[in-house]
Parts: C-alpha cells; structure tokens; sequence
C-alpha cells in the first residue's frame, strides 16, 4: 500500500512515516515501478506498535531498542519491564510535582485578593510567590 493510504488508515502523518523509515524503525519501504513506496502490512503492524508504545511514554531510542532486539529474534519483554519500571518512577515524581503545584497555586488563588498592590511590581500575585519561594 501507498504512504498515504498507511498513514489515513494509521491516523498518522506521512511526513511521520518517512521519518520512520529514515531513523530505522520501520525498514525501508521497497518502490513500485513508479517510485512510490509499497509498504505492506507487517510495515502497519509495526507503526500500530510504535504508536502504542510512545502513547505509553516510552522515548523512539527505547522502541528502536526494543524493535532490535525483536528483530535479532531477542525477547524484549524484559528490557521492556525495565523501561516501563523506569516511566513509573517518572510519572510519580511528576505526580508529587504537580501535587504540589496544585496546593501552591491554591494557596495562592485562596489569598490573591487580600494581597495589597505592590510598587513597581509587575502583578503581585507571581511576586508574592516568588517571594514566598525564596523563604521557603
């Protein structure tokens, strides 16, 4: 099948697909005799995957590592328990960040309309939080 016709029925881009190609993850397409690429449905199998796998966080060096290691006939399962071990960690320091982020802004939400107006302050909300940052 065509460029176009994989990446309409994939949903991605075809500029996407062809960065694909370039970057390894997906093996060069063979050309018709017209020069287009023909791309078969090994080649969709393998573009749903790496949709799939970036929609869980993983980065396209680990899905052309994993990719590798399934082509070279490897198991990938447990470099992928590693990856995915790592994507939790992240996630959950990202969670205690936002975590508290949300209090902070609703600290600062709850008091912004008791604060006075500040001088030569360009909005004192952000500077009392800058403030209250460098005290704490």
């Amino acid at each position: 099948m065509r460029i176009g016709e994989l990446a309409g029925r994939l949903g991605l881009n075809t500029k996407t697909i062809r960065y694909y190609e370039q970057i390894g993850l997906v093996p060069a397409a063979p050309r018709t005799s017209s020069g287009y690429r023909d791309y078969t449905e090994s080649d969709a199998s393998r573009l749903v995957f790496i949709k799939s796998a970036q929609r869980l966080g993983l980065s396209l060096g680990e899905i052309s590592e994993i990719l590798s290691l399934r082509d070279q006939g490897r198991a990938p399962c447990g470099y992928v328990r590693d990856v995915i071990a790592e994507q939790l960690r992240t996630v959950d320091t990202r969670i205690a960040e936002l975590l508290a982020l949300r209090g902070e802004l609703r600290e600062l939400h709850a008091t912004a309309a008791q604060m006075p107006e500040l001088q030569g302050a360009t909005c004192r909300i952000i500077e009392h939080a800058r403030a209250s940052a460098a005290t704490s």
